[in-house]
């Protein structure tokens, strides 16, 4: 756990546009419904640069704000030589943001696919585990990105406060 004694995710994908944004914005909603907000210290960031400081995707904030969902957001990188430290779960949409963490530097025991949370995905191989990249299709992929970071920060939220039996596959 990081020094403030807060549990620290990072949502990480490509951009920070579209898929980490949406999963910080699901997963914000549900620790404050669940009245434990104040339990976990929450950020997302891309691998890449090319939205740094940019909002995000007009898709992402739809789909959050149709869902009654807070969507504010700035783009920003990664920064390994802070974000290692400062976050005790690092949460990859998919399998090449997971290897880029990795490449960067990241403790292993760190790096987690974030579907792989979902309770109803435990026995399913690691491709079934991938968020896909809505960005260049239509409204509708973000609908059912939106509905597996859902359920997959459900599955989270009960492991990260112990009700979880077991840790999921890295």
């Amino acid at each position: 756990m990081n020094s403030e004694q807060r549990i620290g995710v990072l949502f990480v994908c490509l951009g920070n546009i579209c898929r980490s944004p949406l999963a910080k914005w699901i997963f914000t909603d549900l620790t404050l419904r669940r009245g434990v907000r104040d339990r976990f210290e929450i950020d997302s960031c891309g691998t890449g640069h090319w939205h740094v400081g940019k909002g995000a995707d007009p898709r992402s904030v739809a789909t959050a704000l149709r869902r009654g969902i807070d969507a504010t957001h700035t783009a920003r990188r990664l920064q390994p030589e802070s974000d290692f430290t400062r976050f005790d779960y690092l949460l990859a949409m998919d399998t090449d943001n997971r290897e880029n963490l990795l490449h960067a530097g990241a403790p292993a025991d760190r790096v987690f696919l974030m579907r792989s949370f979902d309770p109803a995905l435990q026995e399913e191989p690691e491709h079934r585990l991938v968020v896909p990249d809505p960005y260049y299709g239509g409204s509708d992929g973000f609908d059912r990105v939106y509905d597996m970071l859902e359920a997959a920060c459900e599955g989270f939220l009960a492991h990260s406060l112990g009700k979880a039996s077991e840790s999921p596959r890295a």
